[in-house]
């Protein structure tokens, strides 16, 4: 794989407040530049929401009110996280969920596409057991001691995932075999469906 064929991606990660549907309060987007994740420039941002962290939420992530009462709202961020999301590729785990929250949070904002690196790995791994980031960090045995953070916050996973990302990224001869098994139908980037040929 040619990483400078690629285009400026970020990966991203989300976590919500446990509600339906969720208010974000904390976004990690991390840049790929040539094959390696780019800690030194990621954005991480911590938010405090409009409703409160459900305990379910805050046993996963381990971030509670009283950890995001300090910080600002979303309104005071917004723009910021537009600014460096703006024209670039996207990829997450279950991409599909962070898209939607994303693009619910940040209206007129829409990526050139959506990387999906769990439809990914079941076109690669169709061997693994499971799917989950959990599996798959396992499954691939991923060094993650370079992680920021820990596992279920926005950098960590967003880190685990972009290294994900690099690793079956091997398995494919370009970037454009690499979209056609990653991008879900329906989400910006997908390839057009190929047309049955016809006498006209």
């Amino acid at each position: 794989m040619k990483y400078e064929t690629w285009p400026r991606l970020l990966v991203v990660d989300i976590e919500g407040n446990g509600v339906t549907p969720p208010d974000v309060v904390e976004v990690a987007a991390l840049p790929l530049h040539n094959g390696t994740p780019d800690t030194r420039t990621a954005g991480v941002w911590l938010i405090r929401p409009p409703v409160p962290v459900t305990p379910f939420a805050s046993r996963v992530h381990k971030l509670t009110n009283e950890d995001l009462n300090s910080c600002p709202p979303w309104e005071e961020v917004r723009e910021e996280v537009r600014a460096m999301l703006t024209g670039a590729w996207i990829c997450a785990h279950n991409a599909g969920v962070d898209y939607r929250v994303l693009a619910r949070h940040l209206p007129g904002w829409e990526p050139p596409g959506v990387i999906d690196t769990l439809r990914l790995a079941r076109a690669t791994y169709k061997e693994a057991p499971r799917h989950n980031l959990d599996a798959l960090i396992q499954h691939t045995g991923l060094d993650l001691g370079q992680a920021p953070g820990q596992r279920h916050r926005a950098a960590f996973d967003a880190y685990a995932t972009a290294l994900l990302l690099l690793r079956m990224a091997e398995q494919y001869p370009t970037w454009e075999a690499l979209v056609r098994a990653a991008v879900p139908p329906g989400l910006p980037g997908a390839p057009e469906p190929e047309q049955e040929p016809t006498l006209w």
